[in-house]
């Protein structure tokens, strides 16, 4: 995958005012993104959620957590969702939004006013709800975005805006395609 320019701060504070148009109601899915081992990523047209999987093809449930005092999956972590128009920006380009790590990528405003924890969604055939554990950058995320990206997403604006994204789980499985428009329930 080409590298990218990344981007300073000013450049990441012009960006806002397309971020703040993202839609509050409902938001396009624009990708899928699989994961199926460490650094490995998979964009795909199409996918399952499932109740206990997740993203079916994706290593959440296998990779564990180290937040979990038994060292397993946090149910609360199966699905990591970023805003589309963030994510865009902070990878400058199309091209490099799957390297931020996260399975679903929707045109929404995930802001913790918009979509505050248990906030279900319906999204293709399944139903997603909004669990409360923060989303943060990692040094993964600074390594391929910046640590100007990584200030930015992880600001007072950044985490109240939960520019870095949020998490979620499925309660009730179903497939799902880029292009699915996702709705409150």
């Amino acid at each position: 995958m080409a590298t990218s320019r990344q981007l300073s701060k000013e450049e990441l504070a012009q960006g806002l005012d397309i971020v703040s148009q993202s839609p509050k109601g409902e938001g396009v899915l624009q990708l899928i993104v699989r994961r199926p081992d460490v650094d490995q990523r998979e964009s795909v047209a199409k996918g399952h959620l499932d109740i206990r999987e997740g993203l079916v093809g994706d290593s959440w449930r296998a990779r564990g957590s180290g937040h979990m005092p038994d060292g397993q999956a946090d149910p609360d972590m199966q699905l990591n969702i970023m805003n589309s128009r963030v994510a865009e920006l902070v990878a400058n380009g199309l091209e490099r939004r799957e390297l931020a790590g996260d399975q679903l990528y929707l045109d929404m405003d995930l802001s913790r006013e918009n979509l505050p924890p248990g906030t279900q969604l319906a999204l293709g055939e399944a139903i997603i709800e909004v669990t409360e554990p923060p989303h943060t950058g990692c040094k993964k995320f600074a390594a391929r975005f910046g640590t100007e990206a990584m200030v930015f997403v992880n600001s007072g604006m950044g985490k109240t805006r939960n520019f870095r994204g949020i998490c979620a789980k499925v309660v009730q499985s179903g497939d799902i395609r880029v292009g699915d428009v996702a709705r409150k329930v």
